[in-house]
């Protein structure tokens, strides 16, 4: 066999398909309590629908702060434990000491805010706090690590303004994160959800990932004009309820949410998603069965 040939295969092999597998005989409930931002709010926004539509159910507790890192859920952990009628130490009208002890968690989740997620030294020590915390309040709880994603290959983060030491392409935040993650799982001896693998297979896919619309000028945009968004699996550009364009590099669309929520449901229901019957209204059945081979692909891959 010649070397052309070999990776020809080799490439047909790596993108072809997941097979489906055989549903699970018994119906199940998994109870999730969520320790994040709006990206475990972006991953886990279709997860009640695929639950469900695969003859399961999903309890799902949210405990969220917006664009919070680990350190900010643990200084209201702390700012509850010096005074529990602080508002401060609150999410909305409860602690997360009471959430944990609400129910018996299958899973709790933690994960690292996307703007910081490169750094494996802003996981420290906060990860392995809460890690004790949630030991301590839902002892019979796993504890996973929510894996978030890179942003958008255009995203404004990447261009002239970059910071020192900041990631320069969404390729090498998707590198960094990854490591970040991987050794803060090692050390705390937890398991990871590989979303930001799935999105990293799904936007480098030479056949099918986004793909920036090098033809639109957006200095010369006017709404509703946009840019080609095809595959894109983040919200990207919009105009607002003025009229005004803005850009999202950074959180995940009904596509990516979509894939997001796949991976958390092979890896919380055991079971492949391949074949699910749900699917965002606006998603094309061609595009939601690649959506649902990747995940399964990721999911495997970060098992082996």
């Amino acid at each position: 066999m010649t070397k052309t040939l070999s990776l020809a295969l080799a490439a047909a092999l790596f993108f072809a398909p997941a097979p489906a597998v055989s549903r699970s005989a018994a119906p199940k409930t998994v109870r999730l309590l969520t320790i994040g931002n709006s990206f475990s709010g972006n991953a886990t926004h279709y997860l009640g629908d695929l639950a469900k539509a695969g003859g399961h159910t999903l309890v799902h507790t949210p405990m969220s702060i917006g664009g919070a890192a680990m350190e900010v859920h643990w200084k209201r952990i702390e700012a509850n434990e010096k005074d529990p009628q602080d508002p401060a130490g609150l999410y909305g009208t409860r602690s997360l000491s009471a959430a944990l002890g609400s129910n018996d968690w299958d899973y709790v989740t933690i994960q690292q805010a996307s703007i910081k997620s490169h750094d494996v030294n802003t996981y420290r020590p906060f990860a392995a706090q809460l890690q004790e915390y949630v030991k301590k309040h839902a002892p019979k709880a796993e504890l996973l690590l929510h894996q978030t994603w890179a942003y958008r290959i255009d995203d404004p983060r990447f261009g002239p303004t970059n910071k020192e030491g900041e990631p320069a392409t969404a390729e090498v935040m998707y590198t960094m994160l990854t490591q970040a993650y991987k050794t803060i799982a090692k050390e705390l001896g937890i398991r990871r959800i590989p979303v930001g693998d799935a999105f990293h297979l799904a936007t480098t896919d030479p056949a099918w990932g986004y793909k920036p619309d090098t033809a639109w000028d957006k200095s010369k945009a006017k709404a509703p004009e946009l840019p080609d968004q095809t595959h894109s699996l983040h919200v990207g550009y919009k105009y607002d309820k003025d009229g005004k364009l803005g850009m999202d590099g950074h959180h995940a669309n009904a596509a990516g949410e979509y894939l997001g929520a796949c991976v958390w449901y092979e890896f919380l229901f055991q079971e492949s998603c391949v074949g699910n019957s749900f699917a965002p209204g606006s998603m094309k059945p061609d595009d939601a069965k690649y959506l649902q081979d990747v995940a399964h692909r990721a999911v495997a891959e970060a098992s082996k």
